[in-house]
């Protein structure tokens, strides 16, 4: 029998712990609440009283398409991991609090699935959306927009 330090290490590398990191990310906001749908769902009316004020949303096609998968980029050196998460939130919403439920979480998921340190998960919010103004092309198709 080999005895444990003669055996070699096993080693995970960086896109594995992105994965992990991009998945966990995606737990956390689908627990918090923080998609798209949810955010417009949770905000109330007086908040949106200025949105309505920026762009009539009547002429804007309603959606329920889910926000975009979070990206996520790792460097492992050792048995320790740092994580950049890139998301994308709903407007209105609490951006510090998705923010640190997604950096817990990835400290948690990772560590757990790879035994690893994540002394350090840094979160960029890349876009904030607001459902309602998705997909402006649907409005040229009913003709509102049309030269007559």
């Amino acid at each position: 029998m080999v005895e444990p330090s003669e055996r070699g290490a096993t080693r995970i590398a960086d896109r594995v712990v992105a994965k992990i990191a991009s998945q966990a990310a995606r737990e956390a906001l689908r627990a918090d609440g923080a998609g798209a749908a949810d955010a417009m769902d949770a905000a109330p009316a007086a908040d949106m009283a200025d949105v309505a004020d920026v762009v009539d949303t009547a002429d804007v096609a309603l959606t329920d398409a889910p926000a975009a998968r979070p990206h996520a980029v790792a460097v492992v050196r050792g048995d320790v991991a740092r994580v950049r998460v890139a998301v994308e939130l709903g407007y209105p919403s609490d951006i510090g609090a998705h923010c640190g439920a997604v950096r817990r979480h990835v400290i948690e998921r990772v560590g757990e699935l790879t035994g690893m340190e994540v002394p350090e998960v840094v979160v960029t919010v890349e876009r904030l959306h607001v459902p309602q103004w998705e997909h402006p092309e649907r409005r040229v198709r009913r003709g509102r927009d049309r030269v007559r």
